[in-house]
């Protein structure tokens, strides 16, 4: 008959650091897929994604980050234009600082800032979103060079989204017109989503699809933007008006006295209405 091996204090003490060892491992591994799992929180540091905290003290008023794709594809003519279509979008942005223009006159005691932004493989601010001045705003339209490169949509939201920050006003917009898809830096759909998760929906963005299926885009509808199609240079304007005078700032004007829910921490639901005496 084989007798079993006789139990020792060694090999007691191997066994324990052999437990103990297989319990720090299932630890480790429980670590690492939670960090796997909330990597849609977290930033490229690995640090918890918080909401964006404004560079300066924010009040009532509109701050709108104009967003104009200079890639390649908009040296191409316009659908029934002889011209490229940098032209006609350089044309149609001019009438809505226009538009600007008489709304500010109309309203002197209401902030509206507007800064403009360019993009192609890298993104350029042009003007940074400060109090609207027509001038300045035109001479840095007219400063754009010629188009040239890629298309990094994603990258260009999220500059524009940072100048927001140092506006000072609660109510800000994000209007992007573009004639392509992303084809450099971030996808625009995260950035979207990260843009309204991190805002608590107090960014709005906007896209006008000029001479590109405006389907493409559909993802906006997702965190409350909106897209709309334009074929040519008529429609451009008209889409372009129709976003930012008829919404962004028809909308921040008659939003004008009170804050967006995300900014108002002041605001206690009312008490319950008192019962009637019988």
């Amino acid at each position: 008959m084989i007798r079993p091996a006789p139990v020792t204090g060694v090999w007691v003490r191997t066994q324990a650091v052999a437990i103990v060892s297989l319990s720090l491992f299932a630890v480790a591994c429980g670590s690492s897929s939670s960090r796997d799992v909330d990597t849609e929180n977290a930033d490229s540091s690995g640090a918890a994604v918080d909401k964006y905290v404004p560079e300066v003290d924010e009040g009532l008023g509109a701050s709108i980050a104009i967003v104009i794709d200079h890639s390649g594809s908009m040296k191409e003519e316009a659908e029934g234009d002889s011209r490229p279509k940098f032209v006609v979008a350089h044309e149609a942005l001019e009438a809505i600082l226009a538009s600007t223009d008489s709304f500010v006159a109309r309203h002197p005691d209401f902030p509206v800032n507007v800064g403009l932004y360019r993009f192609s493989s890298r993104v350029t601010q042009m003007a940074p979103v400060a109090r609207f001045d027509r001038e300045k705003l035109r001479d840095a339209l007219n400063a754009m060079p010629e188009p040239d490169g890629g298309t990094a949509i994603g990258t260009a939201m999220d500059s524009a989204r940072a100048g927001l920050y140092r506006a000072g006003t609660f109510r800000k917009y994000i209007l992007v017109v573009t004639d392509g898809e992303n084809t450099n830096g971030r996808s625009p759909r995260r950035v979207a989503q990260e843009i309204n998760r991190r805002s608590e929906g107090a960014v709005r963005m906007y896209f006008v699809a000029f001479d590109i299926d405006a389907e493409r885009f559909a993802f906006l509808r997702e965190v409350r933007g909106e897209v709309v199609g334009a074929s040519n240079g008529a429609a451009l304007r008209a889409r372009l008006d129709e976003i930012y005078r008829g919404k962004i700032l028809s909308e921040a004007l008659d939003a004008g006295e009170t804050l967006p829910a995300a900014a108002d921490t002041s605001r206690t639901p009312p008490p319950p209405p008192t019962p009637p005496r019988p």
